[in-house]
C-alpha cells in the first residue's frame, strides 16, 4: 500500500525524474573515482557502481566505516557503493575522499547524461490516469481518505473472519516501526551496527520459545505459508541427515489449513488425506492405519490445533504419538495459535515444529496489504535445520534461506515485541481465554437460529465456530452468499465463507472485541434469519428479497424503487443506526461470474507489449 501510494503521488515523470536524479548521482561518483584511478566493472549500471580496489580493498573499507559508510566487499579486491535518492553530493565528495582524493562534486557533475545504454527503458509506464491526477499532498490525503471511506475495515466495525484473527493493532506498537533507528537500518547492515536488533531478536526468540514449548525460532520466513516451507525442510534435513531421506510422505487431515497440501507438495513430499469424523475430530482410527501403511516412508503429519473446524483436537497427544511410533514428525499449523496462548504450549504435547503467525497472534497488521510475519519453532533435534542464511553463516548451513533477508521483515518485529512486552504472561493468558469465551458466546447465540456445525462433547468450540446455513438453501433458495452481502448492510465484514466446510460461515471474534460488539454482530445475524423466515413463508421469493438484492447502495435510494419491500427496510435494517450507516460502494456482483470473466481497467498485456517494442 505504501508502495502504491509512492508510485500514485511521484507517477510516471516523478518515478522517470528521481531515477535519472540517482543514475546521474551514481555515473558523478563513477567519473570521480575515475578520476582517482578506480575505473567501473561496467559501463552499464544504474544505481550501483563496482570498482577494483585490489590491494587497498582492506583499507578502504576501514575508511569507509570509521567514516560511518558501509561499502560491499566482492571477491577479487572488488568493491560496491550504492547510491539513491537520499545520497547527497557531500556524501559523494565523503567518499572519493575515502578512495584517497579531495574532489569538488560540481566539477564532475556537468556534461553527466543519464543514458543507461541498452538497459534504457523506451516503453511508458503507469499510463493509468490515477498516476497522473494527484501531485499535492493535500489532493492524494483526500484521495486515500476516500479509498479509507469506501473500506469496511477493523476501525469501523469487528471483521469476523474465521482463522484469520483481524484484531487489534495498538498505535502503541504500531509506532515504533516509524522510527529510523528500526526502519532505517539495512537487512545486510554488519552485526556491530546492530547491537539493538540483536537483543530485541533475541529476546522475541526466547519469549516465542516460552510460549510455544519449542527450543529454538527463526524469525526468518515471511509469512505462515512461507514458516510451513521451513518447517517442512527442518523436517525434510532431518531425515536425511539421519540417512532416511527417502521419508517423503505427509499425513494431512481434512481439517487441515488449506496451505499445509501445497507446502508439502513444495518441498517434495507425497500428500495422504486423514478423515475427520462427524464431530470435525482427526479420525484416529482413519490416522493409525495410514501412519501403519506408509510407516517406512512417513516424513510427517500436518494438523492444525485447535483444527480449522474450530474444536480442540481432543486426542492430540494420541495424534502425535502414533506419527512418531512410524518415525515421522508433528508439524503443527500455528494459525489457530489465538487460542493457545497461556493455556497450552505445541512443545509440551508432542509437536515438532510449528509456524507462529505474528500477522495474526501477535498483532502485526494482517489483510490489506499488512505484512505478514511466520517465523518458525522447533524442538531441539531440528534446531540444527533451521533456515540459514548466508550472511549469517556463508552459505553452509544444511537448509538454505527461505527468505531474501536473514530475519525476514525484521522492521516490522517490533509489533510484536511491544505487544508481549506490554501484555505478559498474565495478559497474553486472559486474551486467549476471552478469544475463546467471545467465539462461545456467539456460538451459543447463534447456535437456535443457525446451527453450530462443530463442538466438543460439552458442547462447546474454540476461538472460532462453524454456522451452518445449508439447509436454507434447500428449503428456500437462500445461500451463504445472501447472508455475507446482507451483512454489509447492517455495517459488516462478512465471516469466511465456504472454508473449510463449502456453504459455511467461520466466525472469529477474537479478544479484541467487546460484548456490546459481539451483540451488534449476534443481533444482525439473527435479524437476517428473520427476513430469512420472510422469505420461507412466502412474503417474496428469494430473488425479490432484500437479501439478493444486498448490499444496497445510495443509488438505491434515487434509483426507481420497483421491489417488494420498501427501501427502508433495504437500506436501514433493524439495528441499524442512521447517522452511522456505511454505505457500501458498489451493489450486488456476482462472484462466481466475475471470477469467470476478469475484466481489468488497466492497459492490455497487448498494448503495454506495443510501447515497449
Amino acid at each position: 500500500m505504501i508502495a502504491s501510494m509512492y508510485a500514485v503521488y511521484h507517477g510516471p515523470e516523478g518515478l522517470r525524474a528521481i531515477g535519472e536524479r540517482v543514475h546521474r548521482r551514481a555515473a558523478t561518483l563513477a567519473k570521480g573515482l575515475a578520476k582517482l584511478g578506480f575505473e567501473p566493472h561496467s559501463a552499464s549500471y544504474f544505481d550501483c557502481v563496482t570498482v577494483n580496489a585490489g590491494a587497498q580493498q582492506k583499507d578502504i573499507y576501514e575508511h569507509a566505516l570509521a567514516a560511518g559508510i558501509n561499502l560491499r566487499v566482492l571477491d577479487h579486491g572488488q568493491l560496491s557503493i550504492n547510491v539513491d535518492e537520499t545520497t547527497t553530493s557531500a556524501i559523494v565528495e565523503q567518499v572519493w575522499e575515502i578512495f584517497g582524493g579531495k574532489l569538488e562534486y560540481a566539477e564532475f557533475e556537468s556534461g553527466i547524461a543519464c543514458d543507461s545504454g541498452d538497459l534504457q527503458r523506451k516503453g511508458s509506464c503507469l499510463t493509468h490516469p490515477i498516476f497522473s491526477r494527484y501531485r499535492s499532498e493535500t489532493e492524494l490525503l483526500r484521495y486515500m481518505r476516500k479509498l479509507s471511506d469506501r473500506d469496511l475495515a477493523l476501525d469501523r466495525a469487528m471483521i469476523p473472519l474465521g482463522s484469520c484473527t483481524m484484531k487489534l493493532n495498538a498505535t502503541a506498537e504500531m509506532i515504533p516501526i516509524t522510527w529510523p533507528e528500526f526502519g532505517a537500518l539495512h537487512p545486510f547492515a554488519p552485526a556491530d551496527q546492530a547491537h539493538g536488533y540483536s537483543e530485541m531478536f533475541e529476546d522475541l526468540k526466547s519469549w516465542l520459545c516460552a510460549i510455544t514449548g519449542y527450543d529454538a525460532v527463526s524469525l526468518q520466513p515471511n509469512s505462515g505459508a512461507q514458516g510451513e516451507y521451513a518447517g517442512l525442510l527442518a523436517i525434510r534435513g532431518y531425515h536425511h541427515a539421519r540417512g532416511e531421506g527417502h521419508r517423503k510422505v505427509c499425513l494431512i487431515p481434512s481439517s487441515a489449513h488449506g496451505t499445509n497440501p501445497a507446502s508439502a507438495h513444495m518441498v517434495g513430499m507425497d500428500v495422504i488425506v486423514v478423515n475427520c469424523d462427524a464431530a470435525g475430530n482427526v479420525d484416529v482410527a482413519d490416522l493409525k492405519a495410514k501412519a501403519e501403511k506408509h510407516s517406512a516412508n512417513l516424513a510427517a503429519l500436518m494438523v492444525t490445533y485447535p483444527s480449522t473446524h474450530g474444536v480442540f483436537e481432543e486426542s492430540i497427544r494420541e495424534i502425535c504419538q502414533i506419527v512418531h511410533q512410524h518415525g515421522g514428525q508433528v508439524y503443527l499449523d500455528g494459525a489457530n495459535l489465538n487460542a493457545q496462548v497461556g493455556l497450552s504450549r505445541p512443545g509440551d504435547y508432542g509437536a515438532d515444529v510449528s509456524h507462529l503467525n505474528l500477522h495474526k497472534t501477535f498483532c502485526i497488521p494482517h489483510g490489506g496489504g499488512g505484512p505478514g510475519m511466520g517465523p518458525i519453532g522447533v524442538k531441539a533435534h531440528l534446531a540444527p535445520y533451521l533456515p540459514g542464511h548466508p550472511v549469517l553463516d556463508g552459505g553452509k548451513a544444511p537448509v538454505g534461506p527461505v527468505s531474501a533477508a536473514p530475519y525476514g521483515s525484521a522492521s516490522i518485529l517490533p509489533i510484536s515485541y511491544a505487544y508481549i512486552l506490554m501484555m505478559g504472561g498474565p495478559g497474553l493468558t486472559r486474551a486467549t481465554e476471552v478469544a475463546i469465551l467471545n467465539a462461545n458466546y456467539i456460538a451459543a447465540r447463534l447456535d437456535p437460529h443457525f446451527p453450530v456445525l462443530y463442538k466438543n462433547d460439552n458442547g462447546r468450540v474454540a476461538h472460532e465456530c462453524i454456522v451452518d446455513p445449508r439447509p436454507l438453501k434447500d428449503r428456500c433458495g437462500v445461500s451463504v452468499d445472501d447472508i455475507a452481502k446482507r451483512l454489509v448492510d447492517y455495517g459488516f465484514h462478512a465471516p469466511t465463507m465456504s472454508f473449510p466446510v463449502p456453504g459455511t460461515l467461520m466466525i472469529e471474534p477474537t479478544e479484541s472485541e467487546a460484548k456490546v460488539e459481539l451483540d451488534r454482530f449476534c443481533d444482525a445475524m439473527i435479524a437476517i434469519r428473520h427476513e430469512i423466515a420472510a422469505v420461507e413463508a412466502g412474503k417474496y421469493p428469494i430473488e425479490q428479497s432484500p437479501l439478493r438484492h444486498a448490499p444496497h447502495t445510495v443509488h438505491d435510494l434515487v434509483d426507481e424503487w420497483t421491489r417488494p419491500y420498501s427501501r427502508e427496510e433495504g437500506v436501514f435494517p433493524t439495528g441499524v443506526d442512521r447517522m452511522d450507516k456505511y454505505w457500501s460502494p458498489v451493489g450486488r456482483v456476482d462472484n462466481v461470474f466475475g471470477d469467470r470473466n476478469l475484466v481489468c481497467i488497466c492497459p492490455s498485456p497487448d498494448e503495454y507489449r506495443d510501447e515497449a517494442a
